[in-house]
């Protein structure tokens, strides 16, 4: 019990055992870097997963949609119970940087970017992170974190012989841990707008609870240095969810703002095959791109003020699996 309240008080740590961890489980973190000409886009993906064949892995997904998935052993996974810390063979990733070193025939990236002026999603014991209070719930399919919603980003990594400079450009971190991922979800995500220290990160999923299941999302937008949260735990309501091959419209409401979403993939859009975890193994495909841009409108109901609106580019962007249960569930 004392190590599930720390961990659930400190989103970003590893909530696993590694010792005695018994399947099915995962953990996840997600880097995502944008290198200040914003012609450098990556996501970067460590983990573990002790489901089928256990093992510690790096993902790396580029702004061609080249996605590339490295291997290590579980011994070769560690990071210690007081602090966010994670090394995957050679790999190093904490708070102030992320180190690579990977060099395998499909793939070479080397070097270090270093992080600054983080910008969490606040913690509070009634809602410790972007679950809210769903965090204390200790039967949930899958946990969701954000470690920094908006930071500054440092240092070069050569990649395949190619030495990109991301200082100047900006940074994102999130993270998953839990049973498995679910059944369907929209995600997307950028902190790249007009209006520098702004980002949107948002998403729905099936949540499954108890016997049955519910469609619950999370969104935050982070603007001026104020969080605008609209989540299933908050009361906001979603007014429409529209999905089509190209673009989702997603207006969500809560008794002071609405905000709505249009997310397009943008023309040329390429689509990474990055792997997810079932209950079996690292099973499921997750089809991601760096290149959407969301629209983004915040509007105050009394009055009709428009508190934000702009576009956000270069979007993380992933659509798994929604019609056939999810978009019926909204509606």
């Amino acid at each position: 019990m004392y190590r599930f309240v720390r961990n659930t008080m400190h989103p970003a740590r590893y909530h696993g055992r590694l010792r005695d961890q018994r399947p099915p489980y995962f953990e996840g973190w997600y880097f995502r870097i944008v290198d200040p000409t914003e012609r450098h886009r990556y996501a970067v993906i460590p983990g573990i997963i002790w489901s089928g064949r256990p093992h510690a892995f790096v993902q790396v997904l580029d702004d061609s949609g080249g996605a590339h998935y490295h291997e290590y052993p579980v011994d070769a996974f560690w990071t210690p119970d007081d602090r966010f810390e994670v090394h995957a063979g050679p790999n190093r990733f904490n708070h102030n940087e992320m180190t690579l070193l990977i060099d395998r025939p499909e793939q070479s990236v080397a070097g270090t970017v270093r992080f600054g002026g983080l910008t969490p999603w606040p913690v509070t014991w009634a809602a410790p992170g972007i679950m809210g209070w769903y965090a204390w719930v200790p039967f949930m399919e899958c946990y969701h974190g954000v470690v920094s919603l908006d930071h500054a980003i440092y240092g070069t990594l050569t990649v395949n012989g190619e030495e990109i400079d991301f200082t100047g450009g900006r940074g994102y971190i999130e993270k998953d841990w839990g049973r498995a991922f679910p059944e369907a979800w929209i995600w997307f995500q950028t902190n790249l707008f007009e209006q520098p220290g702004t980002c949107i990160t948002a998403s729905i999923a099936i949540i499954p609870w108890l016997m049955t299941a519910f469609p619950g999302f999370i969104i935050g937008l982070w603007h001026e240095g104020r969080l605008y949260r609209f989540a299933t735990y908050t009361g906001a309501k979603t007014e429409r969810l529209h999905v089509t091959e190209h673009t989702i419209e997603w207006i969500v409401a809560d008794k002071k703002y609405w905000l709505e979403l249009f997310v397009t993939q943008g023309a040329g859009s390429s689509f990474g095959l990055l792997k997810g975890p079932d209950r079996a193994e690292m099973g499921v495909r997750v089809a991601e791109t760096l290149s959407a841009t969301v629209h983004v409108r915040l509007t105050e109901r009394t009055g009709g003020r428009v508190v934000y609106e702009g576009d956000g580019r270069h979007a993380g962007l992933e659509v798994h699996e929604v019609e056939a249960r999810l978009l019926k569930m909204v509606r």
